[in-house]
């Protein structure tokens, strides 16, 4: 990014000062656009699970503070684009998903868009096209005639994504080695449609994205624009999105809300500064009087970024909720019953539950060969006591007042475990 650039729009001068941009093929360009009220811009999300995750949530931020300051954005569901797989970032290839599954996990992810962005009629209220509707469309021998003879075999080899899993030795099938063709194709049919002008994205996204300037170029697209991210790991160097107890899900569904509001009050002390920019709406003056507080204080900044976090994608009220949940479970040592509930079978209870096992079902550790290993270093508990006994069983005796069993591992993980008949 160049230092000696200073932005006219809002739209650049907030992603600049929030830490969002790390390539722009053109700062001049993008500005003067968004200055006008006129910047389109569009980020793609495949839909290969049923839910996105955190690792996706710097890129709907982005389209959502392009929205706050007069711009459109359009987020493309790639209902067609993960039919193929994109090889970027990975050492091999993605398993194909059946076309209901894709489907069924594009009506699940949508919903999170709605809590970030303003859908409508209005100039500047988001759209959500699906690339499957012009994809699915091609002729494939007209695809090569009209769109393919403009890529060069040599660049596309050129490329990281590509180029990686060259070196490495590990296939690429030619499926996956047309997806760039494909996401070029997405941007020009989308300024076609939309007049989008510029496309966003991680920077491991850069060459595809550039491609598709080009691909514009020669197809008689006006100048099309390319904006990256930086790829956000943590302070210690984790990727973002990622726990030891698998994914952070956006979906409720798919990870409880208080586990979500956890994810990011167990941020490290060096990383609050960074994300309450990233990932809250807070005023600039009031994050760094946040990023500012040391010791122990900085608990209080953590508890606000994950409040602010959690009411940006689940609302206020349930975030406030998580808040209280762990205020009563570490503060005040109640027993919040709002605590996360996994529920078994009483009969099983009743004829004695392995305590190892009774962590696995919990979700709380992913192997008992794992739960065995937290024994033996005081890392697991049982309505608060020490697990010393890997060979313990809970039974009926081991509920509280409430009608549950209290799991925990560590100082800040804990489920309810309910029997039920």
């Amino acid at each position: 990014m160049s230092a000696s650039f200073v932005p006219k729009s809002d739209f650049l001068s907030v992603l600049m000062e929030r830490g969002y941009i790390h390539q722009c093929s053109d700062f001049e360009g993008v500005d003067a656009k968004a200055k006008a009220g006129e910047l389109i811009a569009y980020i793609g999300f495949d839909c290969t699970a049923s839910s996105l995750h955190v690792g996706s949530l710097l890129q709907i931020m982005m389209l959502r503070w392009l929205q706050k300051t007069g711009g459109k954005p359009v987020p493309l569901m790639g209902g067609g684009t993960t039919r193929v797989g994109d090889p970027s970032g990975k050492d091999e290839s993605r398993r194909l998903l059946s076309i209901d599954d894709i489907e069924a996990n594009k009506t699940s992810i949508k919903q999170v868009f709605s809590k970030f962005l303003s859908f409508g009629e209005a100039r500047t209220d988001a759209v959500m096209p699906d690339n499957a509707e012009w994809l699915t469309a091609l002729n494939y021998i007209d695809f090569l005639r009209d769109v393919g003879r403009h890529f060069s075999v040599n660049r596309m080899l050129s490329m990281d994504s590509v180029k990686m899993r060259l070196e490495r030795d590990q296939e690429l099938s030619f499926i996956e080695f047309n997806y760039m063709c494909l996401q070029a194709y997405d941007f020009v049919e989308l300024h076609k449609r939309y007049g989008c002008l510029l496309q966003m994205g991680g920077s491991d996204q850069w060459g595809n994205i550039v491609t598709g300037i080009d691909l514009g170029r020669r197809m008689g697209a006006p100048q099309l624009y390319a904006l990256t991210s930086p790829l956000l790991t943590t302070a210690s160097g984790a990727k973002m999105g990622k726990t030891a107890a698998g994914a952070v899900w956006l979906n409720a569904d798919m990870l409880p809300v208080y586990d979500y509001w956890q994810y990011w009050r167990n941020t490290e002390d060096a990383d609050v500064g960074r994300f309450l920019r990233l990932f809250t709406d807070l005023p600039m003056d009031e994050i760094r009087k946040l990023e500012a507080l040391a010791g122990a204080e900085i608990n209080e900044a953590k508890k606000i970024l994950a409040t602010e976090a959690t009411a940006m994608l689940h609302g206020r009220e349930l975030a406030e909720a998580a808040a209280q949940t762990a205020r009563q479970t570490f503060e005040e040592g109640a027993l919040a019953t709002s605590l996360p509930t996994v529920e078994i079978a009483a009969s099983e209870l009743a004829a004695g539950l392995g305590v190892l096992n009774a962590f696995v079902k919990a979700g709380l550790v992913p192997s008992t060969g794992e739960a065995r290993r937290q024994v033996k270093s005081g890392g697991l508990r049982v309505n608060d006591a020490p697990v010393t006994d890997e060979r313990a069983q809970l039974s009926n005796a081991d509920l509280m007042g409430e009608g549950v069993i209290k799991l925990s591992f560590g100082r800040k993980k804990h489920v309810l475990l309910a029997p039920r008949a």
